[in-house]
């Protein structure tokens, strides 16, 4: 939980710094970058929490996977590193994509599916979220199979479970406490 506020004041100083720099969109195609670089490496993520590899050589590892960002980009990643919270860095993107898209006036919607979203399902889906939020929705899924089938939709703070692994652990609960 701790991580979760740090990751908010790292992305919330990030966006002000690029809101000064007039550079909001550009360090959002950063963060979604690091976003898909951190996901998609099982290497990168081990690089990021390893408390024995030396600082240095994150700092130099992580500035040249992400070569040619943008310099407020660059600075999170020195500071990160120097702070010793090198670990967030995904979870500080995460968090950046999300304020920026507020700032536009625009909620980032995710949801978590166990298999892809179809095209169909995803235009039902923003439809809904739209109608609840009364703002523009930009609709991110997640493939986690772990929650068997029906899906988890995160927009902000708030947050609808409606996935079968959920409703597995709530008749768990229900059965255990009624023993």
């Amino acid at each position: 939980m701790g991580n979760s506020r740090a990751a908010v004041r790292y992305a919330k100083a990030i966006l002000d710094l690029a809101v000064d720099n007039k550079t909001t969109d550009k360090v959002e195609k950063d963060m979604r970058s690091i976003v898909a670089t951190v996901a998609e490496s099982a290497e990168l993520r081990n690089l990021l929490a390893s408390p024995v590899i030396k600082s240095a050589i994150k700092k130099e590892t992580l500035l040249s996977i992400f070569n040619g960002s943008d310099a407020v980009t660059e600075g999170l990643i020195t500071i990160l590193v120097d702070n010793k919270r090198v670990d967030l860095l995904d979870e500080v993107a995460e968090k950046y994509i999300i304020l920026n898209e507020e700032l536009k006036g625009k909620d980032l919607a995710y949801v978590t599916t166990a298999i892809p979203l179809t095209p169909p399902l995803e235009k039902e889906i923003l439809k809904k979220v739209t109608e609840l939020t009364g703002k523009e929705v930009t609709i991110e899924n997640k493939i986690d199979e772990s929650i068997v089938g029906g899906f988890v939709l995160r927009v902000g703070d708030l947050q609808y479970d409606a996935s079968i692994s959920n409703k597995l652990n709530n008749l768990k609960r229900e059965f255990t406490n009624s023993l």
